[in-house]
């Protein structure tokens, strides 16, 4: 056996507790899933009937599709937005000195100290005055305001690593300021915004608390508050039907980590040299 492989085994050794606890919590979600009503409370592992078409029966019975377009539509949004907002705002932090930059930045820090529940009742009554209770519009607008802090702070450290010559250097061959920030320093800076995109999309995907105050109707339901909504208030729980919601909205965030993981693992690196 030659050393490569014995260290890719010894590696695998090492790393096989990490992959078991990562993926125990999900082989559980689709093992009850799968299961009949009346095996769900069992004390047994692997179902004595394999039944897929619970995923169907979810889809159907909890109005699953329609909280799975609005997470997309919320998560998306708010991330496009705090990412516009964000970019610029970074860049001038980055390259430009102005009075109050320290107070800023330091505003932008405590910022993040905030728990969303302290803020939640004057959000509410924020939203009530502007008639937008129930309005899923009403939600991208504080996730957006929430993730900008973070994306500006976080996107900041990023651009201080960019060496300031290249943009100098495009200036010397005839680009302007606009033209040397969207063809030099953006494309080097892609890393970054894409790890702060990740993040900030994950955060309003899995946000609970202001989506379940904001929101009424089922019909503008996210997944967090429909997944719950299958378990409050009820007599008797659907747990297959529970765990099949639950794991179905797994999947769009694992597509997300899979579709950018090699910018992931670039972008934390924030110190690396280019």
């Amino acid at each position: 056996m030659s050393p490569k492989a014995r260290r890719t085994i010894l590696c695998w050794l090492v790393l096989s507790p990490l992959v078991v606890a990562v993926l125990f919590p999900f082989a559980v979600m689709f093992i009850t899933a799968i299961k009949p009503p009346t095996e769900v409370l069992r004390p047994t592992w692997w179902p004595s009937e394999v039944r897929l078409e619970n995923f169907v029966t979810m889809w159907k019975a909890t109005n699953f599709g329609t909280a799975l377009m609005n997470s997309i539509y919320v998560a998306v949004l708010s991330t496009l937005i705090s990412l516009i907002v964000s970019i610029p705002a970074a860049y001038a932090m980055s390259r430009l000195r102005f009075t109050g930059r320290g107070y800023f930045q330091q505003f932008l820090l405590v910022s993040q100290m905030l728990s969303p529940i302290v803020l939640v009742i004057g959000l509410f009554r924020l939203v009530v005055a502007l008639k937008l209770l129930d309005n899923v519009n009403s939600v991208v607008a504080v996730y957006a305001a929430f993730n900008i802090a973070f994306s500006v702070w976080m996107l900041q450290s990023y651009f201080s690593t960019i060496p300031r010559d290249l943009e100098e250097a495009a200036w010397m061959e005839g680009a302007s300021s606009w033209q040397a920030l969207v063809r030099v320093f953006l494309p080097l800076a892609l890393p970054a915004m894409v790890v702060t995109a990740i993040f900030s999309f994950i955060n309003a995907w899995n946000e609970f608390v202001i989506a379940l105050t904001m929101l009424r109707r089922q019909e503008s339901y996210t997944l967090p508050i429909q997944v719950f909504s299958l378990v409050a208030g009820r007599y008797t729980v659907e747990w297959h039907h529970v765990m099949a919601a639950a794991f179905v909205a797994t999947i769009p965030v694992a597509v997300v980590f899979a579709w950018l993981q090699r910018y992931l693992v670039r972008g934390l690196a924030l110190g690396a040299v280019k």
